[in-house]
């Protein structure tokens, strides 16, 4: 289906996900028996002041910050601009496009706008802006000779159209509604729109990223900010903790709205105990939203919780393990980002949108999954009970072998 075939002036459409239609009855919109231009979501918007205000209104920004006198970027090398808000993640597996833009064009100065600046590799891009009525008040008025959006939210797609920029790639704000920078983007966005396309696609998140930016992804790795000095605190505590023994981080969930992602807490304190028996240290991990059930399984086996930690630190200890074992998560891109064994849980999305660099496993439900990016599930059992301890238990081995060779 082309871009061109979307009605996006029925009310149905949710700007950038699949409408109720499409995702209750896999209507796609060129037979759409649902299709209602009553309350149209078209904004058009004709000049670069309207597009500010209209990212003032959706984000509550207030009209001072946007007034404000901002110096030009001033450098002789190629100036890039990245529009990559969230999740944290998402920011993480956005990076080796950093590494691919200095092979093409040698001497690079990137900026980079985000909710989560905290994990753009500092290293590498030169000015990091948290994402907020200054900031883009800033990146609305610099020039630039490369600028790329990969979000498909309102006001991302709208700055993209308001900055200057010799060449633009990704998400912007025409017509009235999200649209492609260049025809590369079209794939990312109609598999956004309609489930029934996104399941039969076959290329991962990366191939996909890098063909809207007109290359083809060759292995680029992902780049994240490591505390070298914490890191090798937490590799002295380690040894005294874990006696030399192979370290197991488990990261025991996704947060609180995707519960269709979490593997059985049975299951869990079952698999423990049996990494506990062969003779692995078992590390509970996870942030504040899993600290209440990673305190059941410390007092149900004998593995270690040490807690909650910001997330600088939670990346330092990450870099002390050896095998880590996730759901689809935050954790899943932070250990990638550093070169870990991984074993990862996964039911609710297109298993090929995921590039593991040869390191890590995939394992998911033998039956399926028919919560297609759902966080509630349509089963009575859900499906995460397929995947058995002794499955898990048999890939741990191969990520550990694979530690030795």
């Amino acid at each position: 289906m082309k871009k061109e075939a979307v009605k996006y002036d029925c009310r149905h459409f949710e700007g950038h996900i699949p409408c109720k239609p499409n995702k209750l009855y896999n209507m796609q919109c060129d037979d759409c028996s649902h299709y209602d231009a009553s309350e149209s979501a078209i904004t058009v918007l004709y000049t670069k002041k309207s597009l500010l205000q209209e990212i003032l209104k959706i984000c509550n920004f207030t009209k001072q910050d946007f007034e404000k006198e901002t110096p030009k970027i001033q450098t002789q090398a190629t100036r890039i601009l990245f529009i990559k808000l969230g999740a944290i993640g998402d920011v993480i597996r956005t990076t080796p496009l950093l590494e691919r833009y200095k092979k093409e064009y040698g001497n690079c100065h990137f900026s980079w706008i985000t909710h989560s600046p905290q994990v753009v590799p500092k290293d590498e891009v030169d000015v990091i802006y948290k994402w907020d009525a200054s900031s883009v008040s800033v990146v609305a008025n610099q020039e630039f000779d490369i600028a790329i959006n990969l979000d498909k939210d309102k006001e991302a797609c709208m700055l993209l159209s308001h900055v200057e920029a010799r060449e633009k790639f990704g998400f912007i704000w025409k017509d009235g509604h999200i649209n492609t920078a260049t025809d590369k983007a079209e794939h990312k966005l109609i598999t956004g729109f309609f489930d029934h396309i996104s399941k039969r696609n076959t290329k991962n998140y990366l191939e996909e990223i890098f063909e809207i930016c007109h290359f083809d992804f060759s292995g680029e790795e992902y780049m994240i900010n490591l505390n070298q000095n914490l890191s090798d605190d937490w590799e002295k505590k380690f040894k005294k903790l874990a006696e030399d023994k192979t370290i197991i981080g488990l990261n025991t969930g996704c947060g609180l709205r995707w519960k269709t992602r979490l593997w059985p807490p049975e299951y869990w304190v079952e698999f423990i105990k049996d990494l506990e028996k062969q003779g692995y240290f078992c590390l509970l991990m996870g942030g504040p939203d899993e600290d209440e059930m990673n305190k059941y399984y410390e007092k149900e086996t004998n593995a270690t919780y040490l807690g909650t930690f910001s997330l600088e630190e939670f990346i330092a200890i990450t870099n002390n393990i050896d095998i880590i074992v996730t759901p689809v998560s935050m954790m899943m891109h932070i250990a990638l980002a550093l070169k870990k064994q991984l074993m990862l849980f996964h039911n609710i999305f297109n298993i090929h949108e995921f590039e593991l660099y040869g390191r890590g496993i995939i394992i998911e439900p033998t039956s399926g999954c028919d919560c297609y990016f759902g966080n509630s599930c349509k089963r009575e059992k859900s499906c995460m009970y397929d995947i058995s301890v002794k499955d898990v238990l048999t890939n741990i081995a191969v990520l550990n072998q694979n530690l030795k060779e």
